[in-house]
């Protein structure tokens, strides 16, 4: 079991800045290839970012590519998702989730945290 907790959401104006973090426990978290998600009310979720095990492969949807940066310190079990240049449309609760191998898709993430609300004012 792997256990998930997101922290460094909150409210901030449009062009601002967050950090997220991600704090895991449990099995060895260097396991694990590791993502950040997000919903808007009423959506899907989507992939923002993710990263492979060892950190040295990441990967960005478009709508996020240069302004958002995931990153992982395995010896502090802890994921990280820099968020730059934020916009209204940013809005959304974001979720970390591990994998066993480094992925794009929702369905391939087996461990899920409870989530944390970031909300860009325009």
């Amino acid at each position: 079991q792997v256990q998930l907790v997101e922290s460094g959401g909150g409210l901030v104006p449009a062009g601002g800045s967050l950090r997220l973090s991600c704090a895991a426990s449990g099995r060895i978290v260097s396991s694990y290839a590791m993502g950040w998600f997000r919903q808007a009310p009423g959506n899907e979720r989507h992939l923002v970012a993710a990263i492979s095990r060892s950190g040295g492969s990441t990967h960005y949807p478009d709508s996020v590519k240069g302004r958002f940066t995931i990153s992982r310190d395995n010896a502090k079990d802890t994921v990280y998702l820099q968020m730059n240049s934020l916009k209204p449309e940013d809005t959304a609760v974001y979720y970390c989730a591990a994998s066993p191998r480094t992925s794009t898709l929702r369905a391939e993430y087996d461990y899920w945290g409870q989530g944390t609300q970031v909300t860009i004012s325009s």
